[in-house]
């Protein structure tokens, strides 16, 4: 059985983030029943990010996984032996969310190497980056993972990635301070891209099985 592990950054259990991980999800178990996918909520953890207490820097008893014990502990463990990551995050502020960001510190610090500044993972493997946000293809100011991004490339290996722009914020404009968006425009814009961005997270989910498979 090969395992692919979603980390969900997002807030919203049903929203954007959380349908197009979803849809990677069936695609990825559409390919065969040899792979087993797992969804974890970052929300739904009791974590910090890196606490410095270099535990996985000592002497002798360095580690690429970090041992730090918290609700996170057991995630990073099972990152360290799967084969396949997921990060799905909304941007805000022109980031990922707090939680993802924190989340990668754990994820992250302990590949990095203070001899050579080189950064390995426990092992590499396929690794899609999906972001959801506000902004428009033409027209934002994300992030996204950022530097992160750079340091997942070196360790697991270059991420694809998957944006879907302009997403709805709430069902209903009108129950909120929102008049700076066209909730017209808006739902043009859903009904016209939507099922796409869905449709790409599903054969995202699909080549991936496929690689881990081959």
């Amino acid at each position: 059985m090969k395992t692919i592990i979603i980390i969900d950054g997002g807030p919203r259990k049903t929203f954007n983030t959380a349908s197009m991980l979803k849809k990677f999800a069936e695609g990825a178990t559409s390919v065969s029943d040899q792979i087993d996918v797992k969804t974890i909520r970052l929300y739904g953890l009791d974590y910090k990010g890196c606490m410095s207490c270099m535990a996985c820097k000592v002497k002798g008893k360095a580690t690429n996984v970090c041992k730090f014990k918290d609700g996170l502990t057991p995630v990073l463990e099972e990152i360290a032996q799967a084969d396949g990551l997921v990060l799905g995050s909304p941007n805000y502020f022109g980031e990922v969310t707090g939680q993802m960001r924190a989340f990668l510190e754990r994820l992250a610090f302990p590949w990095l190497s203070y001899n050579d500044y080189s950064l390995t993972a426990p092992k590499r493997m396929p690794v899609l980056l999906i972001e959801t946000q506000n902004g428009t293809e033409t027209q934002n100011n994300c992030n996204g993972y950022g530097s992160m991004e750079y340091c997942i490339a070196q360790a697991l290996g270059q991420p694809e990635k998957l944006t879907a722009y302009n997403t709805y914020q709430v069902k209903n404009y009108t129950n909120y301070e929102l008049a700076g968006f066209s909730e017209e425009a808006k739902r043009k814009y859903r009904e016209e891209h939507w099922e796409d961005d869905l449709q790409k997270a599903f054969d995202a989910g699909k080549r991936m099985a496929e690689s881990i498979l081959n």
